[in-house]
Protein backbone atom coordinates (compact mmCIF):
# COMPACT_ATOMS: atom_id res chain seq x y z
CA UNK A 1 0.00 0.00 0.00
CA UNK A 2 1.43 3.35 -0.99
CA UNK A 3 1.32 6.61 0.86
CA UNK A 4 -0.25 8.25 -2.21
CA UNK A 5 -3.16 5.82 -2.08
CA UNK A 6 -3.99 6.66 1.53
CA UNK A 7 -3.63 10.43 1.15
CA UNK A 8 -6.47 10.35 -1.39
CA UNK A 9 -8.85 9.11 1.33
CA UNK A 10 -9.74 11.28 4.32
CA UNK A 11 -9.58 9.45 7.67
CA UNK A 12 -13.04 8.74 9.02
CA UNK A 13 -14.70 9.63 5.72
CA UNK A 14 -17.55 7.80 4.02
CA UNK A 15 -15.07 6.61 1.42
CA UNK A 16 -12.91 5.08 4.16
CA UNK A 17 -15.94 3.15 5.41
CA UNK A 18 -16.75 2.05 1.87
CA UNK A 19 -13.21 0.71 1.48
CA UNK A 20 -13.57 -1.08 4.81
CA UNK A 21 -16.58 -3.03 3.54
CA UNK A 22 -14.49 -4.42 0.64
CA UNK A 23 -17.10 -3.95 -2.09
CA UNK A 24 -15.36 -6.35 -4.49
CA UNK A 25 -15.93 -9.27 -2.11
CA UNK A 26 -19.61 -8.61 -1.41
CA UNK A 27 -20.56 -10.89 -4.29
CA UNK A 28 -19.82 -13.76 -1.90
CA UNK A 29 -22.79 -12.68 0.20
CA UNK A 30 -25.16 -11.70 -2.62
CA UNK A 31 -24.78 -14.63 -5.02
CA UNK A 32 -25.85 -17.43 -2.62
CA UNK A 33 -29.08 -15.58 -1.86
CA UNK A 34 -29.71 -14.91 -5.54
CA UNK A 35 -29.26 -18.57 -6.42
CA UNK A 36 -31.29 -19.72 -3.42
CA UNK A 37 -34.24 -17.51 -4.39
CA UNK A 38 -34.10 -18.87 -7.95
CA UNK A 39 -34.30 -22.44 -6.63
CA UNK A 40 -37.26 -21.52 -4.43
CA UNK A 41 -39.00 -19.96 -7.43
CA UNK A 42 -38.34 -23.14 -9.38
CA UNK A 43 -40.09 -25.02 -6.56
CA UNK A 44 -43.12 -22.76 -6.99
CA UNK A 45 -42.52 -20.75 -3.81
CA UNK A 46 -41.48 -17.12 -3.61
CA UNK A 47 -41.70 -15.39 -0.23
CA UNK A 48 -40.35 -12.02 -1.30
CA UNK A 49 -40.14 -10.68 2.26
CA UNK A 50 -38.04 -13.67 3.28
CA UNK A 51 -35.87 -13.22 0.19
CA UNK A 52 -35.28 -9.55 1.05
CA UNK A 53 -34.49 -10.35 4.68
CA UNK A 54 -32.10 -13.11 3.62
CA UNK A 55 -30.25 -10.69 1.33
CA UNK A 56 -29.96 -7.99 3.99
CA UNK A 57 -28.85 -10.52 6.57
CA UNK A 58 -26.22 -11.95 4.24
CA UNK A 59 -24.86 -8.47 3.50
CA UNK A 60 -24.70 -7.67 7.20
CA UNK A 61 -22.77 -10.84 7.98
CA UNK A 62 -20.44 -10.33 4.99
CA UNK A 63 -19.61 -6.75 5.91
CA UNK A 64 -19.27 -7.61 9.59
CA UNK A 65 -16.84 -10.40 8.75
CA UNK A 66 -14.82 -8.06 6.50
CA UNK A 67 -14.58 -5.45 9.27
CA UNK A 68 -13.59 -8.09 11.80
CA UNK A 69 -10.90 -9.32 9.44
CA UNK A 70 -9.62 -5.77 8.96
CA UNK A 71 -9.20 -4.95 12.64
CA UNK A 72 -8.13 -8.38 13.91
CA UNK A 73 -5.54 -8.93 11.17
CA UNK A 74 -4.04 -5.55 12.03
CA UNK A 75 -3.93 -6.31 15.75
CA UNK A 76 -2.36 -9.72 15.13
CA UNK A 77 0.31 -8.24 12.85
CA UNK A 78 -0.86 -9.83 9.59
CA UNK A 79 -1.59 -6.44 8.00
CA UNK A 80 1.49 -4.23 7.91
CA UNK A 81 2.92 -1.64 5.54
CA UNK A 82 4.49 -4.57 3.66
CA UNK A 83 1.16 -6.13 2.65
CA UNK A 84 0.57 -6.56 -1.09
CA UNK A 85 -3.21 -6.37 -1.01
CA UNK A 86 -5.63 -3.44 -1.24
CA UNK A 87 -5.87 -0.81 1.49
CA UNK A 88 -6.87 -2.04 4.92
CA UNK A 89 -8.38 0.87 6.80
CA UNK A 90 -7.15 0.04 10.30
CA UNK A 91 -3.57 -0.53 9.21
CA UNK A 92 -3.63 2.59 7.02
CA UNK A 93 -4.97 4.75 9.83
CA UNK A 94 -8.11 5.67 7.90
CA UNK A 95 -10.29 4.35 10.72
CA UNK A 96 -9.40 3.69 14.35
CA UNK A 97 -9.60 0.12 15.62
CA UNK A 98 -12.46 1.08 17.96
CA UNK A 99 -14.40 2.52 15.00
CA UNK A 100 -13.96 -0.63 12.95
CA UNK A 101 -15.01 -2.76 15.93
CA UNK A 102 -18.12 -0.62 16.36
CA UNK A 103 -18.89 -0.99 12.64
CA UNK A 104 -18.46 -4.75 12.95
CA UNK A 105 -20.91 -4.93 15.86
CA UNK A 106 -23.44 -2.75 14.04
CA UNK A 107 -23.19 -4.90 10.93
CA UNK A 108 -23.84 -8.07 12.89
CA UNK A 109 -26.68 -6.33 14.76
CA UNK A 110 -28.19 -5.31 11.43
CA UNK A 111 -27.94 -8.92 10.23
CA UNK A 112 -29.64 -10.07 13.44
CA UNK A 113 -32.53 -7.63 12.99
CA UNK A 114 -32.95 -8.69 9.36
CA UNK A 115 -32.83 -12.31 10.44
CA UNK A 116 -35.56 -11.89 13.06
CA UNK A 117 -38.21 -12.18 10.37
CA UNK A 118 -36.50 -15.29 9.02
CA UNK A 119 -36.72 -16.86 12.47
CA UNK A 120 -40.47 -16.27 12.40
CA UNK A 121 -40.58 -18.00 9.01
CA UNK A 122 -38.09 -20.83 9.51
CA UNK A 123 -38.00 -21.39 13.26
CA UNK A 124 -35.11 -22.65 15.39
CA UNK A 125 -32.88 -23.82 12.48
CA UNK A 126 -32.53 -20.18 11.46
CA UNK A 127 -31.55 -19.23 15.01
CA UNK A 128 -28.80 -21.85 14.90
CA UNK A 129 -27.63 -20.72 11.46
CA UNK A 130 -27.58 -17.07 12.51
CA UNK A 131 -25.62 -17.67 15.71
CA UNK A 132 -23.12 -19.92 13.93
CA UNK A 133 -22.67 -17.43 11.06
CA UNK A 134 -22.00 -14.45 13.31
CA UNK A 135 -19.75 -16.43 15.65
CA UNK A 136 -17.73 -17.77 12.74
CA UNK A 137 -17.50 -14.32 11.19
CA UNK A 138 -15.79 -13.07 14.34
CA UNK A 139 -13.77 -16.25 14.90
CA UNK A 140 -12.46 -16.18 11.34
CA UNK A 141 -9.63 -13.86 12.40
CA UNK A 142 -10.57 -12.99 16.00
CA UNK A 143 -10.65 -14.76 19.32
CA UNK A 144 -8.11 -17.08 20.95
CA UNK A 145 -8.15 -19.59 18.09
CA UNK A 146 -8.87 -17.73 14.81
CA UNK A 147 -9.97 -20.07 12.02
CA UNK A 148 -8.10 -18.23 9.29
CA UNK A 149 -4.83 -18.54 11.19
CA UNK A 150 -5.10 -22.32 11.39
CA UNK A 151 -5.87 -23.14 7.77
CA UNK A 152 -9.64 -23.38 8.30
CA UNK A 153 -10.61 -20.20 6.49
CA UNK A 154 -11.28 -22.12 3.29
CA UNK A 155 -13.66 -24.48 5.08
CA UNK A 156 -15.41 -21.52 6.74
CA UNK A 157 -16.06 -19.77 3.42
CA UNK A 158 -17.17 -22.93 1.61
CA UNK A 159 -19.61 -23.89 4.37
CA UNK A 160 -21.08 -20.50 5.26
CA UNK A 161 -20.97 -18.73 1.89
CA UNK A 162 -21.90 -21.87 0.00
CA UNK A 163 -23.81 -24.61 1.77
CA UNK A 164 -25.38 -22.56 4.57
CA UNK A 165 -26.15 -19.42 2.57
CA UNK A 166 -27.70 -21.13 -0.47
CA UNK A 167 -29.60 -23.89 1.35
CA UNK A 168 -30.63 -21.55 4.16
CA UNK A 169 -32.09 -19.13 1.63
CA UNK A 170 -33.98 -21.91 -0.14
CA UNK A 171 -35.34 -23.07 3.22
CA UNK A 172 -36.71 -19.71 4.35
CA UNK A 173 -38.00 -18.67 0.92
CA UNK A 174 -39.25 -22.05 -0.33
CA UNK A 175 -39.94 -24.01 2.83
CA UNK A 176 -37.73 -27.04 2.07
CA UNK A 177 -34.29 -27.89 0.68
CA UNK A 178 -34.30 -30.09 -2.44
CA UNK A 179 -31.22 -31.92 -3.69
CA UNK A 180 -30.60 -29.36 -6.43
CA UNK A 181 -30.00 -26.73 -3.72
CA UNK A 182 -27.09 -28.69 -2.30
CA UNK A 183 -25.57 -29.10 -5.76
CA UNK A 184 -25.81 -25.38 -6.48
CA UNK A 185 -24.45 -24.58 -3.01
CA UNK A 186 -21.32 -26.61 -3.79
CA UNK A 187 -20.79 -24.61 -6.99
CA UNK A 188 -21.27 -21.23 -5.32
CA UNK A 189 -19.18 -22.20 -2.31
CA UNK A 190 -16.36 -23.34 -4.55
CA UNK A 191 -16.11 -20.00 -6.33
CA UNK A 192 -16.48 -18.02 -3.10
CA UNK A 193 -13.61 -20.01 -1.59
CA UNK A 194 -11.54 -19.39 -4.72
CA UNK A 195 -11.66 -15.66 -3.94
CA UNK A 196 -10.08 -16.37 -0.55
CA UNK A 197 -7.44 -18.64 -2.10
CA UNK A 198 -6.16 -15.80 -4.32
CA UNK A 199 -5.86 -13.63 -1.22
CA UNK A 200 -3.93 -16.36 0.62
CA UNK A 201 -1.56 -17.05 -2.27
CA UNK A 202 -0.80 -13.35 -2.63
CA UNK A 203 -0.13 -12.92 1.11
CA UNK A 204 2.07 -15.97 1.73
CA UNK A 205 5.17 -13.96 2.65
CA UNK A 206 3.49 -11.58 5.10
CA UNK A 207 1.31 -14.36 6.55
CA UNK A 208 4.40 -16.41 7.36
CA UNK A 209 5.84 -13.51 9.34
CA UNK A 210 2.53 -12.98 11.18
CA UNK A 211 2.15 -16.68 11.98
CA UNK A 212 -0.99 -16.97 9.87
CA UNK A 213 -0.96 -20.63 8.81
CA UNK A 214 -3.26 -20.63 5.80
CA UNK A 215 -3.24 -23.66 3.50
CA UNK A 216 -1.08 -21.70 1.07
CA UNK A 217 1.44 -21.09 3.86
CA UNK A 218 1.33 -24.69 5.11
CA UNK A 219 1.69 -26.40 1.75
CA UNK A 220 3.16 -23.75 -0.53
CA UNK A 221 2.17 -21.60 -3.47
CA UNK A 222 1.80 -24.49 -5.89
CA UNK A 223 -0.72 -26.13 -3.58
CA UNK A 224 -2.67 -22.87 -3.44
CA UNK A 225 -2.81 -22.71 -7.23
CA UNK A 226 -3.93 -26.35 -7.40
CA UNK A 227 -6.62 -25.70 -4.79
CA UNK A 228 -7.86 -22.71 -6.81
CA UNK A 229 -8.00 -24.78 -10.00
CA UNK A 230 -9.81 -27.63 -8.20
CA UNK A 231 -12.42 -25.23 -6.81
CA UNK A 232 -13.14 -23.88 -10.28
CA UNK A 233 -13.37 -27.40 -11.71
CA UNK A 234 -15.84 -28.25 -8.93
CA UNK A 235 -17.94 -25.18 -9.71
CA UNK A 236 -18.13 -25.90 -13.44
CA UNK A 237 -18.81 -29.61 -12.90
CA UNK A 238 -22.06 -28.90 -11.07
CA UNK A 239 -24.06 -27.57 -14.07
CA UNK A 240 -22.93 -30.57 -16.09
CA UNK A 241 -23.98 -32.97 -13.34
CA UNK A 242 -27.33 -31.22 -12.98
CA UNK A 243 -27.97 -31.43 -16.69
CA UNK A 244 -27.13 -35.14 -16.73
CA UNK A 245 -28.66 -36.40 -13.49
CA UNK A 246 -31.70 -34.12 -13.10
CA UNK A 247 -32.62 -34.21 -16.77
CA UNK A 248 -32.61 -30.43 -16.90
CA UNK A 249 -32.69 -28.53 -20.16
CA UNK A 250 -29.47 -27.35 -21.75
CA UNK A 251 -30.12 -24.01 -20.06
CA UNK A 252 -28.47 -25.52 -16.99
CA UNK A 253 -25.16 -25.38 -18.86
CA UNK A 254 -25.41 -21.60 -19.24
CA UNK A 255 -22.81 -20.85 -16.48
CA UNK A 256 -20.24 -22.84 -18.46
CA UNK A 257 -19.95 -20.04 -21.01
CA UNK A 258 -17.62 -18.38 -18.48
CA UNK A 259 -15.22 -21.33 -18.55
CA UNK A 260 -12.58 -19.55 -20.70
CA UNK A 261 -12.59 -16.75 -18.15
CA UNK A 262 -11.99 -19.25 -15.36
CA UNK A 263 -9.16 -20.94 -17.28
CA UNK A 264 -7.52 -17.56 -17.79
CA UNK A 265 -7.69 -16.83 -14.07
CA UNK A 266 -6.05 -20.15 -13.21
CA UNK A 267 -3.26 -19.29 -15.63
CA UNK A 268 -2.86 -15.84 -14.07
CA UNK A 269 -2.61 -17.19 -10.54
CA UNK A 270 -0.14 -19.85 -11.65
CA UNK A 271 2.20 -17.53 -13.55
CA UNK A 272 1.93 -14.08 -11.97
CA UNK A 273 3.56 -13.03 -8.71
CA UNK A 274 3.25 -9.23 -8.70
CA UNK A 275 0.86 -7.66 -6.22
CA UNK A 276 -0.88 -5.71 -8.96
CA UNK A 277 -1.63 -8.78 -11.08
CA UNK A 278 -2.74 -10.87 -8.11
CA UNK A 279 -5.03 -8.10 -6.84
CA UNK A 280 -6.61 -7.95 -10.30
CA UNK A 281 -6.96 -11.74 -10.20
CA UNK A 282 -8.78 -11.49 -6.86
CA UNK A 283 -11.21 -8.85 -8.12
CA UNK A 284 -11.77 -10.78 -11.34
CA UNK A 285 -12.49 -13.97 -9.40
CA UNK A 286 -15.12 -12.12 -7.36
CA UNK A 287 -16.64 -10.86 -10.60
CA UNK A 288 -16.59 -14.37 -12.03
CA UNK A 289 -18.56 -15.50 -8.98
CA UNK A 290 -21.14 -12.79 -9.68
CA UNK A 291 -21.49 -13.55 -13.39
CA UNK A 292 -21.47 -17.33 -12.85
CA UNK A 293 -24.12 -16.91 -10.14
CA UNK A 294 -26.27 -14.70 -12.35
CA UNK A 295 -26.11 -17.23 -15.19
CA UNK A 296 -26.84 -20.08 -12.79
CA UNK A 297 -29.84 -18.11 -11.52
CA UNK A 298 -31.06 -17.57 -15.08
CA UNK A 299 -30.65 -21.26 -15.91
CA UNK A 300 -32.67 -22.28 -12.86
CA UNK A 301 -35.50 -19.87 -13.68
CA UNK A 302 -35.54 -20.77 -17.37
Amino acid sequence: MTTTATTLVAPGSLRAWLIATRPATLTAGAVPVMVGVAIACRMGHANLLAASAAFLGAMGIQIGTNLANDVFDFEKGADTELRKGPIRVTQAGLLAARQVRAGMLLSFLFATVAGSYLVAVGGWPIVAIGIASVASGVAYTGGPWPLGYHGLGDVFVFVFFGLVAVCGTVYVVGGSVPAIAWWCAVSVGGLATAVLVVNNVRDIETDVVAGKRTLAVRFGRRCGVCEYAALLVLAYAVPIVLCATHRLALWSLLPCVTLPWGVGLVRTLATQTSAERLNLCLVSTARLLLVFGALLTMSLVL
